[in-house]
């Protein structure tokens, strides 16, 4: 894609407080400061943490307001995660400009099903001219989701998601096949500390991937850290 500026992208592990969205979402503010990104992306479910029983968050909830200053000062699209009316776990993108709800999560694990509905197609943003597909958590297991996401046309498949320390593994496995198979850059975000839903433990480890499949920069496995990289503009969308 030509008369494409570099894109600098991060992911972010925040620390979270259960249910206080008011309190989460400063702490995004300030890990989207920090980030000094075009596009950060957050966990699964953010901004109230990994509650299913969660109240759902409105796009123009005020308590997101911070956050939402926080990307108009640095110029950032931030990726979050949090529960939406409909009765979905969702991606809200947060700018400047506002709250929208981006994407909603297709692939449910079973505890979720009891509440949450799956979402019904995938979602690319564009920013800049860059094509940022969304995933949470268990679509990016779903060898369906990428297919069907990167026949979109995309050059990053952008997922939040919560793995407990013990299955850390697991997303590096995924990641490394979606990169592979579709050539795209792969950002994961991956959930640290404890959590609600038997997660005492989460694992951390947040990363960026290239198209070849390496792991190009890594959090570690407390909350709080962030990485970003810089994605340079000489690689076009991928198709299939």
């Amino acid at each position: 894609m030509e008369n494409r500026t570099p894109l600098r992208l991060a992911v972010a592990q925040p620390r979270c407080v259960p249910r206080d969205v008011a309190e989460n979402a400063r702490t995004h503010a300030a890990a989207v400061r920090a980030a000094r990104a075009r596009v950060v992306v957050f966990p699964e479910l953010s901004l109230t943490g990994y509650e299913l029983d969660a109240p759902v968050v409105p796009v123009d909830d005020p308590r997101l307001v911070p956050l939402v200053e926080a990307c108009a000062e640095t110029d950032t699209v931030a990726l979050v995660g949090a529960p939406v009316a409909g009765d979905h776990i969702a991606v809200l993108a947060v700018t400047g400009a506002g709250v929208t709800l981006a994407y909603r999560k297709m692939w449910l694990g079973a505890a979720e099903a009891d509440r949450f509905r799956p979402g019904e197609a995938p979602v690319v943003l564009d920013v800049d001219g860059w094509r940022v597909g969304l995933a949470v958590c268990k679509d990016t297991g779903v060898t369906a989701h990428a297919e069907r996401t990167a026949a979109l046309g995309i050059d990053v498949y952008a997922a939040g998601v919560l793995e407990s320390a013990r299955d850390a593994a697991v997303t590096d496995q995924r990641a490394h096949r979606i990169a592979t198979a579709h050539r795209v850059w792969v950002a994961v975000a991956s959930f640290a500390g404890s959590t609600g839903g038997g997660y005492t433990e989460a694992a951390g480890r947040s990363g960026v991937w290239t198209p070849e499949g390496q792991v190009l920069a890594r959090a570690g496995t407390e909350p709080g850290e962030s990485v970003g990289v810089t994605l340079p503009d000489t690689v076009g969308s991928g198709a299939g």
